[in-house]
C-alpha cells in the first residue's frame, strides 16, 4: 500500500458523533470529492435509519446500522472504519472489524483502552493486514482526497495550512495538536503535506513511526518527510535502522520533543502516556543525536523546526524534485445553513420533468415505452426496476383484488356515503377505513404468519398447533362459498402465473401442503385469494434478491395491505361512481333488519 487514502476512499463511522462527521462532509465539499468520504454510521442505540447532514448548501442522508456486520455488508467497499468507541468498548469494535474483514484501515480515538488488551488489537491487526491508527489519535489526512473526522480542525484552518490539496511533505507525529500546528508550519515555510499521520499518544500504538514512512517512502506524492517524536520509547531508533539499511532515502526531518526533561532530577511524564523515559536512549536528547548521526536533519531545537523544513525544501525545490503547484479549484460552504423538514427519496418535481426514482415520467406514461402501473408502483415504492414477470404479477394482484361486489364493508360504506350526497374523495376514504385486519389484512397476515412457519422450518402439523397456541385464525385460509369441489378461479390463476414465471415458488409449495391438512378436516379451509397473495409476494422479493430481514420490514410496515388497497380504490370509486350516476337517494337501513334490545333504563 502506498497511500493510506485516495479520494474514492470511504468509511464507515462507529458511534453518530455528528460533529466529525460534519467536519468530515465539509472537507469532502470543500474538495470536490464525487462521493462523501461516510458511507454509513454506526449506531446501536439509536432507532433512526439515517442521519441527515448538510452536503455544501443541500443536505444529504447517510444511512445508520445496528452493527458493524450490517454497514459492511450495506457497503462493501467501504475499507476504512472510523473507531469513535469509548475506551471500553473501542477493543472490541477493533477485533470485530479485524474478523469481519475487508477493512483496510482502523483509526482509534479512544484513549486509556488497558496496555494488555490494545497489544493484542495492535498484533491481531497487523496480522491481518489492517493498519491501526491510534489507539489516542486524532486520525490522518491524505489532503485533497480523504481526512478523519476533525484532524486539521476548521475549514479554515484547514485551507490556511493548504491541507485541502496535495503537498510534497509526508508528516508523521505522535501529538495531534501538533500535528495541526506542524502542518501550518510546513504550509508557511513549504508547500505543505502530501499525508500525515497521527498515530496516537498511547503506550502501544497500531502503526508505529517505521510503518508510516516505509509507506511514505514509497508514496511517489511525498518528497520529503518530518517526524516529530517524543521523549520515552525507542521507534525512532526503527527509523534510523531503516535509513541504514537504506530501506528509507528521501530526506527526512525529525525532532523529538521533551529535552527539556534533562533539567528535572527525576523522570518525567509528559502529556502522552508513552511520553517518559525509562532509559537513557529514550530521553528526547539522546534520540536527536542518535538521529543526527545517520544524516537525518535535526534542528537545534523546537523553534529552530521551521528554518530546517524551508532549507530542505528550497533544496529539494532547487534540484527539481518539487515543483510548484497549481492550486484548485474549491467549493466554499455556506456560513448559514438551514435543515429541511421532508425529504423525498422516491420522486423528483425539479427540472423540466418530474421523475419516478431517477426516470421521467414520459419514459413508463404511454403505451409505446412498455411500461405498465407494476413498473410505477416498483419505482415508486420499492425504488427498483423490476423484471417483468414481477411487474406482471404486481397488476396481476391489484387487478384481482379491485372488487368484491357491493356487500362487503368497504363498498357499503363507500355507496352509503355517496348517497348522502358526499363527494368521490369522502365517499373513498369511509370505504378504506374499513380496510384493516379483517377486511383486507389477511393479506399481512397470511405472508407474516406463513413465512415465520416456513423460515422456522415447522410442519404443518406443528404450523396448525403454533396458530391455537397464539389463538389467531389462520389468515388466507378458508372461504364461506369456494372449496376443494368449487375452487377459486382467482386463487387458481394466481398460482398458475407463479408457476410458469416465478423462479421459485417455496413458500407457495409449503402453504399447498398446510393446504392438504386443513381441507382434510373441511372442504372449505382453502388458501384464499388473501393468503395466495400474500405467500405469492413473499415468493417474489425473495426471487428479486431481497434479504429476510427486507420481507419482513415490508410485511411489518404494511406494504401488501397497500396492494390491496390500491386495487380495491378501483373498485370502490367504481360503487360510488355507480350511485351517482344513478342518482341514489338518502340511505336508510330498513327497520326490520335490526334487532332491537331496548330495556328501560334503571334509575340509580
Amino acid at each position: 500500500m502506498t497511500k493510506l487514502f485516495t479520494k474514492d476512499t470511504q468509511a464507515i463511522f462507529w458511534n453518530n458523533n455528528t460533529t466529525a462527521i460534519q467536519r468530515m462532509l465539509d472537507y469532502d465539499y470543500t474538495i470536490k470529492r464525487a462521493k462523501p468520504s461516510v458511507a454509513a454510521i454506526v449506531a446501536p442505540t439509536s432507532g433512526n435509519k439515517f442521519e441527515k447532514f448538510f452536503w455544501g448548501p443541500d443536505e444529504i442522508m447517510v444511512p445508520l446500522f445496528k452493527s458493524t456486520a450490517d454497514a459492511k455488508k450495506a457497503f462493501p467497499h467501504a475499507d476504512a472504519l472510523l473507531n469513535f468507541a469509548s475506551f471500553r468498548t473501542a477493543y472490541d469494535v477493533t477485533m470485530e472489524a479485524v474478523e469481519i474483514g475487508g477493512f483496510k484501515t482502523v483509526m482509534v480515538t479512544a484513549e486509556g483502552i488497558p496496555e494488555r488488551l490494545a497489544r493484542k488489537m495492535n498484533n491481531t491487526a497487523r496480522t491481518n493486514g489492517v493498519t491501526v491508527i491510534g489507539p489516542a489519535t486524532v486520525g490522518a489526512i491524505a489532503p485533497g482526497a480523504f481526512k478523519i473526522a476533525n484532524i486539521g480542525g476548521t475549514i479554515e484552518n484547514i485551507v490556511q495550512s493548504k491541507l485541502h490539496r496535495c503537498g510534497s511533505c509526508g508528516l508523521v507525529t505522535r501529538s495531534g495538536g501538533l500535528f495541526n500546528e506542524l502542518s501550518n508550519i510546513i504550509a508557511i515555510n513549504a508547500d505543505g503535506i502530501a499525508e500525515g499521520v497521527a498515530i496516537g499518544g498511547d503506550r502501544f500504538v497500531g502503526s508505529v513511526f517505521i510503518d508510516n514512512m516505509l509507506r511514505m517512502e514509497k508514496n511517489p506524492e511525498v518528497k520529503y518527510m518530518v517526524l516529530l517524536g517524543e521523549v520515552g520509547g525507542t521507534e525512532e531508533y526503527k527509523i534510523i535502522d531503516a535509513i541504514k539499511a537504506g530501506q528509507i532515502t528521501k530526506p527526512v526531518i525529525a525532532w523529538c520533543i521533551g529535552t527539556i526533561a534533562k533539567h528535572f532530577s527525576s523522570g518525567v511524564q509528559f502529556g502522552h502516556a508513552g511520553a517518559s523515559a525509562n532509559a537513557d536512549a529514550e530521553t528526547a536528547a539522546a534520540k536527536n543525536k542518535a538521529m543526527a548521526e545517520v544524516g537525518i536533519y535535526v534542528p537545534a531545537s523546537f523553534n529552530d523546526l521551521p528554518n530546517k523544513i524551508a532549507e530542505v525544501y528550497n533544496e529539494l525545490k532547487a534540484k527539481g524534485i518539487v515543483t510548484e503547484i497549481t492550486e484548485p479549484d474549491m467549493n466554499t460552504c455556506p456560513t448559514v445553513r438551514k435543515s429541511k423538514e421532508f425529504i423525498c427519496t422516491i420522486s423528483d418535481d425539479r427540472g423540466d420533468e418530474a421523475t419516478y426514482a431517477g426516470f421521467p415520467i414520459s419514459s413508463l406514461a404511454t403505451p409505446d415505452t412498455g411500461k405498465g402501473i407494476g413498473d410505477v408502483v416498483s419505482l415508486l415504492w420499492f425504488k427498483k426496476q423490476y423484471p417483468k414477470w414481477a411487474t406482471d404479477f404486481i397488476e396481476t394482484v391489484i387487478k384481482t383484488v379491485a372488487d368484491h361486489g357491493p356487500a362487503v364493508s368497504g363498498a357499503h360504506n363507500a355507496k352509503v356515503t355517496a348517497r348522502a350526497g358526499k363527494s368521490v374523495v369522502e365517499s373513498l376514504v369511509t370505504g378504506l377505513l374499513t380496510i384493516g385486519p379483517r377486511f383486507g389484512g389477511a393479506i399481512d397476515g397470511a405472508a407474516e404468519y406463513f413465512k415465520y412457519a416456513d423460515d422456522n422450518k415447522l410442519t404443518p402439523a406443528d404450523f396448525l398447533n403454533h396458530m391455537k397456541k397464539v389463538g389467531v385464525p389462520i389468515p388466507g385460509i378458508g372461504h364461506r362459498i369456494k372449496s376443494l369441489k368449487n375452487p377459486d378461479l382467482r386463487v387458481e390463476g394466481l398460482k398458475k402465473y407463479a408457476k410458469e414465471h416465478f423462479p421459485s415458488t417455496s413458500l407457495l409449495d409449503y402453504a399447498l401442503t398446510v393446504e392438504q391438512l386443513t381441507t382434510s378436516k373441511k372442504e372449505n379451509l382453502i388458501l384464499n385469494v388473501d393468503g395466495t397473495i400474500g405467500i405469492l409476494m413473499v415468493d417474489m422479493w425473495r426471487a428479486l434478491g431481497y434479504s429476510e430481514e427486507d420481507i419482513n420490514e415490508f410485511i411489518s410496515s404494511g406494504t401488501l395491505n397497500a396492494f390491496f388497497i390500491v386495487g380495491r380504490s378501483i373498485g370502490f370509486i367504481g360503487h360510488v361512481l355507480d350511485e351517482k350516476r344513478l342518482a341514489m337517494p338518502m340511505y336508510r337501513h330498513p327497520m326490520d333488519d335490526i334487532l332491537y334490545d331496548v330495556q328501560v333504563a334503571d334509575k340509580i
